[in-house]
């Protein structure tokens, strides 16, 4: 098999994402509703309708995405697809590895909702508005930013860490304010062709998430988890793994870890893949994997059309 499924992280939602699927397949207006059941609110019409400032919050914004992605999938599966026959590894961005995992069955639906709820809150919580932030560096060397970010965060309590390795020469730096406003300006004398502080409301990715990463070990330990029926490659480890222990422990590190995108769809090429498929909000990832490795092929399945078109390929 040479097809993996990627599923979308935080800043693809949209609102009114995932509406025509909901309209067009019963079976995702059921993953709607099972979402809107787990958190005991009504999700979806903050989805469908907005505001967008509140569906961009991180606590809604989590669930929401993962709801679009698993009605994407179940689209899929009313249509006669099988993950299990069809796909060979599962992947997603940050929280899109619990989408992932949900299509692949390590967790319910109800249950990944319920946990994406507490990661966001979690890391909402781990960090006094104002004190953190993210930037994004583009078009320099990850060792030249890793050294500013070494170099500004020499003072005590001072963090900054390389987040997100986007791959297409974007990386994401995330700590304490002072010292990521410090590296991003580093990164700009170093030559990098734009630093952008982020629009975020935490620190994501970071040592600072310390306090939320121990709410989702206890939040994991908490669930019924079952082995994936396929592998998924680990934003913490780029290795696939099927074991719900490892999985386990690897979302919880995930949650001060950087997000080795780049790496990921280089092991997709090294490993047989010739097509990665963008299941849920947006097209951020298959942007980012065409900049990565142009001999993968990419397609983005968020809508009923969208749905129609993979199926003519995947079944």
């Amino acid at each position: 098999m040479a097809v993996a499924f990627t599923f979308p992280g935080q800043g693809s939602q949209a609102v009114g994402m995932g509406k025509d699927l909901a309209v067009a397949f019963p079976e995702a207006r059921r993953v709607f509703q099972e979402v809107d059941d787990a958190l005991g609110e009504n999700l979806s019409k903050l989805i469908w309708e907005g505001p967008e400032e509140t569906l961009t919050l991180t606590a809604n914004a989590q669930p929401a995405l993962m709801a679009v992605s698993l009605a994407a999938i179940r689209a899929l599966e009313s249509r006669g697809f099988s993950l299990k026959d069809k796909v060979a590894y599962v992947a997603g961005h940050s929280l899109g590895e619990y989408s992932a995992l949900a299509a692949a069955g390590f967790v319910s639906v109800a249950d990944a909702a319920r946990l994406l709820r507490i990661r966001g809150n979690a890391m909402q919580a781990a960090v006094p508005a104002g004190e953190g932030a993210m930037a994004a560096i583009i078009g320099l060397e990850q060792a030249d930013v890793e050294a500013a970010c070494a170099e500004a965060a020499q003072g005590a309590g001072s963090v900054c860490q390389v987040a997100n390795d986007n791959g297409g020469g974007q990386l994401v730096i995330s700590g304490t304010k002072g010292a990521v406003e410090l590296a991003a300006k580093l990164c700009t004398e170093k030559g990098a062709k734009r630093a952008l502080m982020l629009q975020v409301s935490a620190p994501f990715h970071s040592a600072l998430m310390t306090p939320a990463a121990e709410i989702m070990r206890e939040a994991l330990g908490s669930v019924a988890k079952a082995a994936p029926v396929v592998p998924i490659v680990s934003n913490v480890t780029v290795t696939p793994t099927n074991d719900p222990d490892e999985i386990a422990r690897r979302l919880v590190e995930q949650v001060i870890a950087r997000v080795r995108w780049r790496e990921t769809v280089e092991w997709f090429g090294a490993n047989g893949i010739a097509t990665l498929y963008e299941i849920g909000a947006g097209k951020v990832l298959s942007g980012l994997a065409r900049r990565i490795n142009r001999d993968i092929a990419t397609a983005s399945v968020g809508s009923a059309a969208d749905v129609e078109a993979a199926l003519a390929t995947l079944v």
